[in-house]
């Protein structure tokens, strides 16, 4: 019934993809009537110098009061004016984006803290933040048709890590709900995207010159490779039309001639590397449409950019104490956040060839409380330190060799590379032809070198032209056509509590139950799909139960999920609830004969999943979305 998707489809005039990221975020946007046209938003003011500001800064500002102020640089730049006897009332967040990836026991009730050490929810937060860019895009697309534009003729589409558990993807399409975006009753005009399938789409449209591949073999257009590292982001340019300071890229609809050379079952890798996570994906190609189908579950880990400033804070805390450096964040934040930004800028200049040092300017402000802190100078604990690639110029900088720099990025550059090492380890990732190294991160020739290196004669290593804005492109993409990927591999085994009629012998004797003389198995686990099992999108997996008692008034259908496969019992460890199905038994003649057919189906949809009991007698249903946050 292709014909009555196609109505549902036309409804919205624009898809709106927002790329939430952990150091930076963005949106982009197309009309469902110009597909091939992809508008990435305008530029924002404020900006740092040696940063393309495309993408503005994850940062959100709140008054004393926790109301919402600004975000992004414009959020940065009035906290760092701010008197520091002020600025200590009011609640910065930058980089909490981290937080969904390494809270455990992720609930609606996640606070995340504010540089001030204050506590606020994170899920409002979060609200705020797309609330944010909710408003932001509507004025844009406002402004650009002349006439106000509704909230409902947009289709939201939301990225986050494929690596992320489950709680976490629901926690962001609720934080989307708060914000207004769609809502429990209207759930599909929000998508949640996984970051490297969005990078993945758009890595299929690639032409030639909109790309730079790393391999030795020829020089790519008349460059030899070794311009082609670091230098050769200027030469392949996509068609740009200035448009009202938003850029607009052609995406021409075409399968581009690097995948044209991709055969039926051909597979790749996409490392998409951001500032928080850097996960991976590998896909296979299955023609003749070019579906994708994912081979082997997403893997990654927390090994972003921020492991660069992680290790520079570990420098300076190994110079100046970290006595000091703590007290220093807490005392002089927006001084500590100046300094971060100094350092992001030259770190965007490190490279595997570079000879002259960088050179990092510390905030006055740092100079200043270190003396007062230790009674002597900034210049006589770099002396006394026995760190000695890095120096302090007459300037008041610190100036680092490039060494020294590159040995900040090795760590997180290892980390990548060893997990990339044991994916393509794996056996359904044999015979790999490309990979795509995708992201923010992905821009640092340091990691283009390290990645190339290590598997460049395994396969063909690829980094599209504008790296950084590919997952916000392919989520656009996504976003106009949502069928394109076909099949995902389960990240969590699923199934139901029930009972079993009890067998001597292979049921422990603790799970026994005799219940009117019947003797039961409890908390038997009946698998409806497996973790990393292929499932369709779309797909429905049916089992049918019966009451065990005849004269039930109700039955409640219990879902579990668990990270293993081979799970017996609900009572497992590792085994968690995340819904309830109670359906509702009256009204049919209990003493007809027959045994009463309960169905249970679960549907798989894009992030989200979906349980139905129908009571087949009565024609009676009840539904309910998979819900990890609540149990």
């Amino acid at each position: 019934d292709s014909d009555a998707d196609d109505a549902v489809e036309q409804l919205f005039l624009v898809v709106v993809a927002i790329d939430f990221g952990t150091t930076s975020s963005g949106y982009a946007y197309s009309f469902t009537k110009e597909p091939e046209c992809i508008h990435v938003m305008r530029r924002w003011e404020g900006g740092d110098p040696g940063v393309s500001n495309q993408k503005t800064p994850t940062t959100i500002l709140l008054t004393p009061e926790r109301k919402f102020h600004s975000f992004g640089y414009a959020a940065r730049d009035f906290y760092h004016d701010l008197d520091p006897t002020e600025s200590k009332h009011w609640l910065y967040f930058e980089k909490f984006k981290m937080k969904l990836h390494t809270t455990g026991n992720l609930t609606m009730e996640t606070d995340l803290t504010a540089a001030n050490g204050k506590k606020v929810k994170a899920l409002e937060i979060f609200a705020y933040a797309l609330q944010f860019f909710k408003e932001q895009a509507l004025k844009e697309l406002s402004d650009q048709g002349g006439s106000d534009f509704e909230n409902n003729e947009v289709r939201w589409v939301i990225t986050v890590p494929a690596i992320w558990k489950q709680p976490a993807k629901q926690f962001m399409r609720q934080a989307a709900y708060k914000a207004g975006m769609a809502s429990p009753e209207n759930p599909e005009q929000l998508i949640i995207a996984l970051e490297p399938e969005a990078a993945s789409i758009y890595c299929r449209k690639l032409r030639l010159h909109q790309m730079i591949e790393l391999s030795n073999r020829a020089p790519v257009n008349g460059y030899s490779p070794s311009d082609t590292i670091g230098a050769g982001f200027t030469q392949g340019k996509e068609h740009v039309r200035r448009n009202r300071q938003s850029r607009t890229f052609m995406v021409e609809n075409v399968i581009g001639e690097i995948w044209s050379e991709l055969e039926e079952g051909d597979r790749y890798i996409v490392v998409d590397s951001g500032g928080g996570t850097v996960d991976m994906t590998v896909h296979q190609i299955r023609l003749p449409e070019g579906h994708l189908k994912e081979l082997y579950k997403a893997t990654g880990g927390p090994y972003g950019s921020l492991g660069v400033d992680y290790e520079f804070e570990k420098l300076l805390c190994k110079i100046f104490g970290e006595d000091f450096i703590e007290q220093f964040k807490i005392k002089r934040p927006a001084a500590w956040v100046d300094l971060m930004i100094a350092f992001e800028s030259r770190k965007r200049a490190a490279a595997p060839d570079r000879t002259n040092p960088l050179n990092i300017t510390l905030p006055f402000s740092f100079i200043d409380y270190y003396k007062k802190f230790r009674g002597h100078s900034v210049e006589h604990a770099l002396r006394k330190s026995n760190v000695d690639f890095v120096k302090w110029s007459s300037q008041g900088m610190l100036r680092m060799s490039p060494d020294a720099m590159n040995a900040l990025f090795k760590p997180t550059i290892d980390q990548i590379v060893q997990h990339l090492s044991e994916v393509f380890d794996k056996p359904e990732v044999t015979n790999v032809k490309f990979l795509f190294l995708v992201g923010g991160f992905a821009e640092s020739p340091l990691l283009q070198q390290a990645v190339q290196a290590a598997f460049g004669s395994r396969c063909r290593v690829i980094i599209p032209q504008d790296v950084g804005l590919t997952i916000l492109k392919g989520a656009v993409l996504f976003g106009l056509d949502p069928a394109v990927i076909k099949v995902r591999r389960s990240p969590l085994t699923y199934g139901v509590g029930v009972l079993n009629r009890f067998v001597e012998g292979r049921h422990p004797a603790e799970k026994l139950l005799v219940k009117d003389g019947t003797r039961w198995c409890t908390d038997v686990f009946d698998k409806f799909i497996s973790a990393d099992q292929s499932v369709a999108l779309g797909e429905t997996v049916t089992r049918s139960y019966t009451p065990a008692k005849p004269s039930q008034l109700v039955i409640v259908i219990n879902i579990y999920s668990s990270e293993h496969d081979g799970v017996g019992f609900i009572t497992e460890p590792g085994v968690r609830k995340c819904g309830t199905l109670r359906l509702d038994l009256t009204g049919t003649d209990a003493s007809a004969p027959g045994r009463r057919e309960i169905k249970t189906l679960m549907q798989f949809g894009d992030t989200e999943i979906k349980a139905m009991a129908v009571d087949v007698a009565t024609s009676k249903s009840v539904k309910v979305g998979i819900d990890f946050l609540n149990y």
